[in-house]
């Protein structure tokens, strides 16, 4: 094995190293009975991450001009989350998106059932107000937050 093959198996990561070799992981989602591509495939992190920035600019905005009246003070930031954690709650808890998931087309899902109740919501937001949960993934990319609380972000 050459360097150039070496240096390419680091850089493309543990995954494709071991496909290289000859392991088959199938694609993500596979494992949860979700489709390869299409409406109720895996939402990619790409899309997941433009949803909660969207979420997270939309709290900072009702924290800012709402709670704190448009002064900057240390505790805007706590109250963002505060919004945050509510916005989530309720409307993952209630619609299965938040305005920002729903901006990029994405929805909660429930693996048993297919919709989320509110206590699996709760559960799923204070996991992801910890961030720690959320940076942990599995092999399909889900976070630890969606794990422990059995559910799947899917495109709509």
């Amino acid at each position: 094995m050459d360097n150039r093959q070496v240096i390419g198996s680091w850089l493309s990561g543990p995954r494709a190293a071991m496909e290289d070799a000859g392991a088959d992981f199938g694609y993500r989602g596979e494992q949860l009975g979700l489709p390869e591509s299409g409406p109720n495939s895996l939402a990619r992190p790409g899309r997941r991450l433009g949803a909660l920035a969207v979420d997270w600019g939309l709290s900072y905005l009702i924290a800012y001009s709402l709670i704190t009246h448009g002064y900057r003070v240390p505790a805007t930031s706590n109250w963002t989350l505060l919004v945050f954690f509510l916005l989530s709650a309720l409307t993952v808890g209630t619609v299965g998106f938040t305005p920002g998931k729903r901006l990029f087309g994405i929805r909660v899902l429930a693996l048993e059932t297919g919709t989320v109740n509110p206590l699996r919501s709760l559960l799923r937001t204070v996991l992801l107000c910890l961030a720690i949960p959320a940076l942990i993934w599995d092999r399909d990319g889900r976070g630890l937050h969606d794990r422990l609380a059995k559910t799947v972000e899917v495109r709509i």
